[in-house]
């Protein structure tokens, strides 16, 4: 491992490539997740349909623009999360298991899922603000618009109306869920890669490259996906919401499946899927490869010795 720095970096430049490839998924998924929003699943409407079909709709409609609106918050969303939860999980897992077991080597299944919720939550506060506008920015439509509508010229607009409007707590609306959402998925995120990685190498004899974090990744993903993606319907809807629609997590999840049934939490999920599958494969296997560059950089200004692990 780098320095806590270097790791952040790291895991920071990792999560942007890969959120390039897989953003326009993310915009079809929170489209998804507020069409219909409180309404009866026989009056709601269905101008996107799946990941495919939501692409196809935005870019006919509103070009690459639309299908990418949002991307310069997502870029430094990704850097605060992603660079937290890569950045912090190793050094606190490797704290605990030498005050817990007297090793740092330790591996022990409570403890990796504890230091990845609390990484994860530590990157989603710091980005919340904007994954809030973010959020909204990718609603924006005006040709198919679904939830509440916000016009906001660009990302800084976003922040400083919010502030203007709201003050700081505007700002950090909808955080409890994130903060949820985020401790949900990092719990399972880096030990589930880390897990699958230990049983590929032990049972199928699989080397280090290429093939084993592409595994790796692809079983961390799915798990991801399955444990994270009600309370990020509840996210979504409660960064879009104007006003006091919910009164928060649990009134948000109360009134979803009152009105529009349990499944509406999973609205969106298979868009959720396509977006997490490719976005975990290449942040976990492009942090593999950012790492050890950073390694080698860190070697060189610091030397291998001042390395903290």
């Amino acid at each position: 491992m780098s320095t806590t720095a270097g790791a952040f970096i790291a895991g920071g430049i990792a999560a942007c490539g890969a959120v390039t490839a897989t953003h326009p998924f993310e915009t079809v998924k929170i489209r998804m997740q507020l069409q219909g929003e409180l309404q009866s699943s026989s009056s709601s409407p269905h101008f996107y349909r799946g990941p495919i079909h939501g692409v196809s709709v935005i870019v006919r409609n509103e070009g690459l623009r639309g299908i990418y609106r949002g991307i310069g918050c997502a870029y430094i969303y990704q850097i605060l999360l992603n660079g937290c939860r890569l950045g912090f999980y190793e050094p606190m897992r490797r704290t605990l298991a030498t005050t817990l077991f007297n090793d740092a080597k330790t591996q022990n299944l409570g403890i990796n899922m504890f230091c990845g919720a609390a990484s994860g939550i530590m990157g989603a506060m710091a980005g919340s603000p904007f994954f809030l506008v973010k959020t909204r920015l990718q609603s924006f439509s005006p040709f198919l618009p679904v939830g509440t509508q916000h016009q906001y010229k660009n990302a800084w607009d976003g922040l400083s109306k919010i502030y203007k409007g709201e003050g700081v707590r505007g700002l950090y609306r909808g955080v409890g869920a994130a903060m949820i959402r985020t401790g949900f998925g990092s719990s399972v995120q880096l030990p589930t890669y880390f897990f699958a990685k230990r049983r590929l190498v032990k049972h199928l004899g699989m080397e280090e490259g290429p093939a084993l974090h592409l595994a790796s990744s692809t079983a961390s993903g799915f798990v991801v996906c399955v444990v994270m993606h009600p309370p990020d319907t509840i996210m979504s809807r409660l960064y879009n919401q104007n006003g006091n629609l919910y009164k928060g997590v649990l009134d948000c999840l109360a009134k979803t499946i009152r009105t529009e049934g349990f499944f509406a939490i999973y609205k969106g999920v298979i868009p959720h899927l396509t977006r997490i599958l490719p976005h975990t494969i290449l942040t976990l296997s492009l942090a593999e490869q950012t790492t050890k560059l950073v390694k080698k950089l860190e070697d060189r200004i610091l030397g291998p010795q001042t390395r903290v692990l």
